[in-house]
């Protein structure tokens, strides 16, 4: 073993500093590096392997649903972008610019894209002429620049890699639907593959998208009790298709403007696993998004048929991403590691394990070792990452029931916003000033709107008048 080698070191505790935490782990899982471009993040190979595995099982599930994948140029000239009065007041903060092409001022300022809807709508409105070229259903994995002034990596960057679905219908039935059926596809992803559990709902008019008619949002909890916006859909209706001049001609021969939709999810959806999943050894990752879900550690490698006894067990578990290793570590060295970047499933296999048939399974989520017979070694497996990602959604969804609050009044809204992290419900009489005060006066913000409606009281928990909605309210990312 190399003398130089040290153990993993440790992480700041999530209960002492839940920033740090969240920062220690992002570097010492190697998952992010930082870039001598401020604001910007170098994402590694562990951290580019999740977004791989997002991207792979999101692309499936958006083709199962009809969505095509095109690309659109990362540059909107001014004159493009500032088509749509309410959509460019929104991005205008963030824009960035481009001035020059070479050592010469362009003629017309170029905008790095903040989102596309600009381009969609551009190449939709020479690309749709009859009712018969809709829906258009397309989709595109790109990077987008946003110049946030305070950045935190995946959470908030200033270049982030994403997708944006952009949609085109010919009624505004068929716009909704794709709205609505885009939302639950992200929202099932979430569970059934990060197992982290969402609230499904719609955004308020002041949280909405700007230029969308409506929002829907999909909001998680993190272990700190913060929200975190995993996943939006928003419907546009009509008003883009007018600013950009997207008309159609039916079936009567009546020109028609179409309808439009737009949804995407980002990176900052990792931030979501590790602050969803994480604990104090570092990463917790479910299995079905893990780079590695079984790692092999051989005890005592050096003595005869270790090393070779670990990839054996290697092939027999060729149905699953597996790795062995066989680094000159020391076993303890490799357990805190594997620990560390959030590996699922951990078996150990060493001499007196070979002479009793036999492996030791260690599950990361609760550290629970498992002896195993050698002959049930791929059932075993089976069964346990199974059981880990069940589990694991079970345990956030416990957290998060157990941290959502019901206000009454804004008494006892402002004491759980105080002394109680995580979703409050509480109910709200749709006027955007009541939502502004709650925000000014207890440091929450509406959420959503959820489908899954509930009655907490009959008055707004702000003024008092008769309320419209129940709304979950929240500290945010």
């Amino acid at each position: 073993m190399a003398s130089d080698k040290k153990m993993v070191e440790a992480i700041t505790s999530m209960d002492v500093d839940f920033a740090q935490w969240y920062t220690d782990v992002v570097k010492k899982a190697e998952l992010i590096d930082y870039s001598s471009v401020k604001g910007c993040m170098v994402i590694k190979p562990d951290g580019y392997a999740i977004w791989e595995n997002i991207q792979s099982e999101l692309d499936r599930r958006f083709k199962e649903v009809g969505v095509k994948n095109v690309y659109m140029p990362m540059f909107i000239p001014e004159s493009l972008l500032q088509k749509e009065k309410d959509h460019v007041e929104g991005f205008a903060p963030e824009v960035a610019w481009v001035t020059h092409g070479g050592l010469e001022e362009l003629q017309e300022r170029l905008c790095v894209r903040p989102t596309s809807e600009t381009l969609f709508c551009d190449f939709y409105a020479k690309d749709i002429q009859s009712y018969r070229d809709l829906p258009k259903v397309y989709n595109q994995w790109c990077s987008v620049v946003r110049w946030e002034k305070t950045t935190r990596p995946f959470l908030r960057s200033r270049e982030f890699l994403w997708q944006e679905g952009h949609t085109a219908h010919a009624t505004a039935e068929e716009a909704e639907a794709r709205t609505e059926q885009m939302l639950n596809v992200y929202a099932d992803f979430c569970e059934e593959v990060l197992s982290i559990p969402v609230i499904r709902g719609q955004k308020t008019d002041k949280e909405k998208f700007a230029g969308a008619e409506s929002t829907y949002t999909i909001e998680a909890l993190m272990h700190d009790g913060k929200a975190l916006q995993s996943g939006t859909s928003h419907n546009f209706g009509d008003g883009f298709a007018k600013a950009f001049g997207i008309q159609y001609s039916d079936k009567d021969n009546q020109l028609k403007y179409v309808h439009q939709t737009s949804w995407g999810v980002s990176t900052r959806i990792i931030g979501a696993i590790i602050m969803t999943h994480g604990d104090n050894e570092g990463l917790v990752l479910p299995p079905r998004i893990a780079p590695v879900q079984v790692v092999i550690i051989p005890i005592q490698q050096r003595k005869e048929g270790v090393l070779e006894k670990a990839y054996e067990l290697k092939d027999r578990l060729s149905g699953f991403k597996v790795k062995v290793d066989d680094s000159d570590k020391s076993p303890g060295w490799k357990f805190s590691e594997c620990e560390m970047r959030g590996i699922p499933l951990r078996v150990e296999i060493g001499p007196k394990d070979i002479a009793s048939n036999q492996a030791v399974l260690v599950r990361r989520d609760t550290h629970e070792k498992i002896t195993v017979s050698l002959d049930e070694l791929e059932e075993k497996t089976a069964q346990l990452l199974e059981s880990i990602q069940k589990d694991m959604l079970e345990r956030a969804r416990a957290h998060r029931d157990s941290h959502t609050y019901a206000a009454a009044n804004l008494e006892e809204l402002k004491d759980i916003a105080e002394n109680k992290p995580g979703f409050i419900k509480a109910m709200w009489c749709g006027c955007q000033e009541c939502e502004e005060k709650l925000k000014e006066e207890a440091g929450i913000t509406s959420r959503c709107m959820p489908f899954a409606q509930e009655k907490i009281s009959d008055t707004c928990v702000y003024c008092g008048k008769p309320a419209v909605k129940m709304v979950y309210w929240g500290k945010a990312y």
